[in-house]
């Protein structure tokens, strides 16, 4: 293993807490402060808040002075209200009501910042809350779309889909020792975890289908 994508386990975590940790804390730490370039005040929508990068987005936004709306199921919203979120910044993500509400909230002005992890219209929805442009991070892989076509359709946004070994290793060694001091004071805290043994893989795999979770499947 490369030593550079390793990090020290925090004194009093469990091995499943510290395995649910890396990949979302990485990826939405390098969305957020890489590529969004986020700045103290900015609005960002985090969509499927309640998943393992969704949790660590609203963690990570929260304690950069960002004002975040998140979208959940409704099953999972508890989730959101858990973390601090306001209730007139949380929405569903069965429909595109989403786009409305917060179009509301916010006076016309939308976001400044969406972390995207769904698809199709969903997406299109998502895109017309940046009427003043701003970033849009796409970290789904099932409908990435083309930078300048969207540029194009939706003036002053700047899309980009990555993925997080985009990062480079050199990258994942700095973020690791900057999310470490954040973890030991308490300003982010592991994502809840839901535990299979190896020989339940099947019914883990259904779980995580069926997205039942809140936080990760380890």
């Amino acid at each position: 293993m490369d030593s550079r994508l390793l990090a020290p386990v925090p004194q009093g975590w469990s091995f499943q807490q510290a395995a649910a940790v890396s990949a979302g804390f990485l990826t939405a730490f390098y969305a957020l402060w890489d590529l969004a370039r986020v700045r103290p005040g900015q609005r960002v929508l985090i969509h499927a808040g309640t998943g393992g990068v969704g949790t660590a987005a609203v963690q990570l936004a929260k304690a950069w002075g960002l004002e975040v709306f998140a979208t959940a199921s409704p099953a999972k919203q508890h989730a959101l209200r858990a973390m601090g979120v306001e209730e007139s910044h949380i929405a569903s993500t069965r429909d595109l009501a989403f786009c409305e509400r917060f179009l509301a909230v916010t006076g016309g002005e939308g976001m400044d910042v969406v972390l995207n992890a769904l698809a199709g219209e969903f997406t299109d929805a998502s895109l017309r809350l940046l009427p003043r442009g701003g970033q849009f991070v796409e970290m789904g892989k099932t409908d990435i779309r083309n930078p300048e076509q969207v540029a194009e359709a939706y003036p002053g946004v700047v899309y980009q889909a990555f993925d997080l070994m985009d990062a480079g290793e050199p990258r994942i060694a700095e973020m690791f020792a900057e999310l470490g001091p954040m973890f030991e004071a308490g300003t982010l805290v592991p994502p809840p975890v839901t535990c299979f043994e190896l020989s339940q893989a099947v019914a883990a795999l259904r779980y995580l289908q069926a997205a039942r979770q809140v936080g990760k499947v380890v």
